[in-house]
């Protein structure tokens, strides 16, 4: 069943959008076509195309003998690695649900994103970060635990070895079994802009929608190699490392966990021309001494974004690197809403979000999603297009208030559009932080601390950070009067389960929060504070 209305379907597949090719057709399409070349580069291990396509064509046919239905929620707990696409393609090719889990997720986080989804089956590899995934199965109580190994081409179910069937017995087991281009095939989890992560339900033909765009800004070519520092189950990592390579046949160099001194290097050694980090991961790129002693000529672009993208650091890494730093604006929810280009001038390349794709139809409403303004705005950024998500997973709730009843999604951020036909982001509806790409919703960050012992209120609010764009600051009122140490909120944090990009990174004790005219938390005054004390604190 797809995710979508028959008649959106075939609306969008006659404007040539929508296609019926499978991420799971494309690698076999790469495989009968480039067989031997690679498809992934990556610390586990380094697959071709055929390599690829046959390994999770076994892994599907293992998980079917193993009893899993079509349907079914697998959820995935793997850093970025060649595991984790071959999990995802095979969970794919047998026609179950992924349900992406991001590789830093605190325990309280995963758990809500399993109940949420209804899932009770997991797959990583033996041991994820440092722990041993056993345990940490053990600890979610779930029915079923499934551990990969790429490198040995092995899987163990529940504890029991299990034999990967032959390949052609294994393309019989699943023939007919795949998702298709518009089913749900995919669910990963935003913050959105309130409360415990959202979860998002994707199809292909959504994630799929970015390839064409991306060639076309980039000017790419036939014989491109990408590298994607962002990790797989977000939508920017997604498309990057998931679909734009083997709908093009592109390689992927992939890292399990970044860092600015290896990536430089990865991009010398495999000649990478397509780079994909967050803006928070340039600038450390940039940052890093390394930067000068390594021979990137080969970059051509740089995709970037999560954030905002700051002119002058850009601008220092188109210099130092001869690349053009792009931009797709969008979410997980709305898909590529504008675009930069390699044909833009720097000024509007580096200065603004880009040109609004135009089957996105893009409209600027009110702040509170009301009322549409001016063409020009300010306003709130709402789409209706083919990059559109159907919506968050068993939520009707935040559905109502992501998506008007005329079927506009709502994006949370007020931008204005100039004369040029060029979008620029000048605020957010939503109250929420976005810290080295990752939006971390400020409700989420208060109920936790405000759960911790001691903390009778608290206040949170970005500071300003020249690496990471925006570090969450917190402002609490003790019980005792005393101050609290950030050593002891974090401690009080991790014993929760908190997922640790949401733990305050600067903390400040007051005898009494500022209220505003309307009773509340004087935010305004609060953030201007954080910027006053740590905003020379610079990446510290």
């Amino acid at each position: 069943m797809t995710a979508f209305s028959p008649e959106l379907v075939a609306e969008y597949t006659r404007s040539g959008a929508w296609t019926d090719e499978t991420i799971a057709d494309a690698v076999a399409r790469q495989a009968a076509t480039q067989p031997d070349a690679p498809a992934i580069i990556a610390e586990d291990a380094v697959l071709t195309w055929r390599e690829y396509d046959e390994l999770s064509t076994r892994l599907a046919a293992a998980l079917v003998t193993a009893g899993f239905a079509p349907g079914q929620h697998l959820a995935v707990l793997v850093a970025n690695s060649a595991a984790t696409h071959v999990a995802y393609l095979a969970t794919q090719k047998a026609g179950l649900v992924i349900v992406g889990l991001g590789p830093r997720s605190g325990i309280a986080e995963i758990r809500h994103i399993l109940g949420k989804t209804g899932t009770r089956a997991i797959m990583t590899r033996s041991v994820h970060r440092g722990r041993n995934a056993t345990e940490l199965a053990g600890e979610l109580g779930l029915d079923r635990h499934l551990v990969l190994d790429v490198a040995q081409r092995s899987i163990s179910v529940d504890g029991s070895p299990v034999a990967l069937p032959e390949f052609d017995q294994a393309r019989s087991l699943v023939q007919g079994r795949g998702r298709g281009a518009n089913d749900a095939f995919f669910i990963n989890s935003t913050s959105g802009t309130t409360g415990l992560p959202k979860c998002v339900i994707q199809t292909m033909n959504c994630r799929k929608y970015f390839v064409p765009l991306a060639v076309e800004a980039g000017a790419l070519g036939d014989a491109e190699v990408v590298a994607s520092m962002v990790p797989a189950p977000y939508g920017f990592g997604q498309w990057t490392a998931h679909v734009l390579p083997p709908m093009r046949g592109y390689p992927v160099v992939l890292t399990e966990e970044f860092s600015a001194e290896q990536t430089l290097r990865l991009v010398q050694q495999h000649r990478v021309t397509v780079l994909a980090a967050v803006t928070s991961q340039f600038i450390m790129m940039l940052n890093s001494p390394v930067m000068d002693e390594v021979d990137l000529s080969s970059l051509k672009v740089l995709f970037t974004g999560g954030e905002k993208v700051p002119y002058n650091r850009a601008a220092e890494f188109e210099d130092r690197t001869g690349c053009a730093v792009l931009q797709f604006y969008g979410s997980n929810e709305a898909g590529p809403v504008s675009v930069t280009s390699v044909a833009d001038d720097r000024e509007h390349r580096l200065g603004t979000v880009g040109r609004p794709i135009p089957a996105m139809n893009l409209r600027l409403f009110g702040p509170d999603g009301s009322d549409r303004t001016s063409e020009g705005g300010p306003g709130q950024v709402a789409v209706r297009g083919p990059g559109l998500t159907p919506g968050y997973y068993d939520d009707p709730a935040a559905n109502a208030q992501l998506i008007r009843p005329d079927g506009w999604m709502l994006t949370g951020d007020i931008a204005t559009l100039d004369e040029d036909g060029y979008l620029r982001i000048t605020g957010r509806a939503a109250d929420i932080i976005i810290r080295g790409g990752q939006n971390i919703s400020v409700l989420a960050v208060e109920e936790a601390v405000g759960s911790c012992p001691r903390v009778r209120q608290v206040a949170v609010v970005s500071c300003p950070d020249e690496v990471l764009g925006e570090r969450v600051c917190a402002y609490v009122v003790t019980d005792d009067g005393a101050e609290m140490t950030l050593d002891e909120l974090t401690a009080a944090l991790a014993a929760q389960g908190v997922s640790k990009y949401m733990w305050p990174e600067r903390l400040v004790t007051l005898p009494e929060l500022p209220l505003s005219a309307g009773g509340k938390a004087d935010k305004v005054a609060l953030r201007a504070d954080a910027a006053r004390r740590f905003g020379s604190a610079g990446g510290r």
